[in-house]
């Protein structure tokens, strides 16, 4: 329901959950002021943090940093199941004071052992004004162009997004984005997306609500597409939870699923579990190995009903 086109993954994110602390909650304003509701494919983010990320086969990843402000990193991944595949990732940050915020300035690009590339750019033009631009390809062909503004006011975010514009084949995707913050724990908003194209055009109307306190965040997403619910709960400093409902009218499908996320900081552990109403049942766990600069990660997912078996082991460097 949030962005229709954006990078495989967040690029320059690196999963690093050691943290002893929550993280501070974006509602706390001293001054009384609503806050600003952020951006609206962020809604679901808290608890899509919690589920563990799917691996399979043998992955390598090694980090090295070139300077406050400039970092690369190299993978290798080797599978049975899927292609494997080098790449190679480079990121330039605008300064060292935004490496853990994920809406940094910033120019990140990835290239594959395929010639695939994905480049991504984050600028702010002023303080409240920020520009993004994504660009992907597979092999020797464009599949995604995209530019989208973004302004942040004091208690709303308004964005629009152009996709895949072709003026031979009169083609273009819109999307338009609004969130309001309504008061200190509630947001109402919506998404417009809006495609056109020699043989079809149409538009969709998506619209959203989320209500937060500082332990749990619920988020709701409904419109002619289907609906994405989602709840994130932080027990304690060491427990988090989190559930997800989707449905989709097209496929006339329904998932739910369940997460959690364990942090066992006196063994550098970290473990996340999932499990949904597909009969999917998988874990993660991260073991840094102190006084390495290295992370130690194995998983295993089952598809009951498909009868498959998903195990990946790898090693995260720097």
């Amino acid at each position: 329901m949030g962005s229709v086109l954006a990078l495989s993954s967040s690029p320059g994110h690196q999963n690093w959950p050691f943290s002893t602390d929550p993280p501070p909650s974006r509602w706390d304003r001293r001054d009384g002021r609503l806050p600003n509701p952020g951006s609206f494919h962020s809604l679901h983010r808290s608890c899509k943090d919690v589920f563990p990320q799917q691996i399979e086969g043998v992955k390598m990843i090694v980090n090295k940093t070139l300077s406050s402000f400039f970092k690369v990193s190299h993978t290798l991944h080797l599978s049975a199941v899927s292609p494997s595949y080098y790449r190679f990732h480079v990121e330039h940050l605008q300064s060292d004071d935004y490496s853990k915020d994920k809406d940094a300035p910033a120019l990140i690009g990835e290239m594959d052992s395929s010639g695939s590339l994905n480049a991504h750019a984050l600028l702010h033009l002023t303080e409240r004004v920020r520009a993004r631009t994504v660009f992907q390809t597979q092999q020797s062909q464009f599949v995604t162009w995209q530019f989208e503004t973004e302004y942040r006011g004091n208690d709303f975010t308004a964005a629009v997004t152009v996709a895949n514009p072709d003026v031979l084949r009169e083609s273009v995707i819109l999307v338009a984005h609004f969130l309001q913050s309504v008061s200190s724990g509630l947001v109402l908003g919506g998404e417009l997306v809006y495609h056109r194209g020699r043989a079809e055009e149409g538009g969709i109307l998506t619209l959203a609500g989320q209500y937060s306190r500082p332990n749990w965040v619920a988020t709701l997403n409904a419109g002619k597409g289907g609906a994405h619910a989602s709840y994130y709960h932080r027990a304690n400093k060491q427990i988090q939870v989190g559930v997800e409902f989707e449905a989709s009218t097209r496929t006339q499908e329904t998932t739910t699923s369940f997460g959690y996320q364990m942090e066992l900081p006196e063994a550098n552990m970290v473990f996340r579990g999932m499990i949904n109403s597909r009969c999917i049942i998988g874990g993660v766990l991260e073991k840094r190995l102190t006084p390495l600069p290295a992370t130690l990660i194995m998983g295993a997912f089952v598809n009951h009903r498909g009868d498959k078996l998903q195990v990946g082991l790898g090693v995260n460097v720097g």
